[in-house]
């Protein structure tokens, strides 16, 4: 017999990509301040903002060798994010990547308003942001 509209169960490696997908929906103008506060502090930098979910969420900081040595590692599979975090335009967009459960997940989205607008109607320093943000990470991100 065929059901239509059932879809598969979720796989429990998975569950962290959609926590993770909820807490950027409900958190994109904070992390779009973040982002730009970041790249005010840093300037242009090789390193891409991360949030590793283990052994609890917290953010983290990529550097491009690193994502280029777990490409190599995984015969060049990763080579696409490496194109969009060298693309990557912070004054336009947010680009993260998710760690968790032996995977990594891109994250990337136009804002609206723009980064730096965002950064200027939060009205939080990076630290402030930082902390808050991984508090809700907490409470949406679980058993990654």
């Amino acid at each position: 017999m065929i059901m239509f509209g059932r879809s598969q169960p979720e796989r429990a490696e998975d569950k962290w990509k959609r926590q993770l997908d909820r807490f950027v929906k409900d958190n994109q103008q904070e992390l779009a301040a973040l982002s730009w506060g970041l790249f005010l502090e840093k300037g242009e930098s090789d390193e891409t903002l991360g949030i590793d979910l283990q052994p609890t969420p917290h953010f983290v900081y990529c550097p491009r060798d690193a994502i280029e040595k777990l490409n190599q590692s995984v015969e060049n599979y990763l080579q696409e994010i490496l194109g969009v975090v060298d693309a990557h335009q912070p004054d336009k967009e947010v680009l993260m990547i998710g760690i968790g459960s032996d995977q990594i997940k891109l994250i990337q989205f136009e804002p609206e308003p723009s980064p730096p607008v965002c950064f200027e109607q939060v009205g939080k320093d990076v630290d402030t942001l930082l902390q808050q943000l991984e508090q809700h990470l907490h409470g949406t991100v679980k058993n990654a």
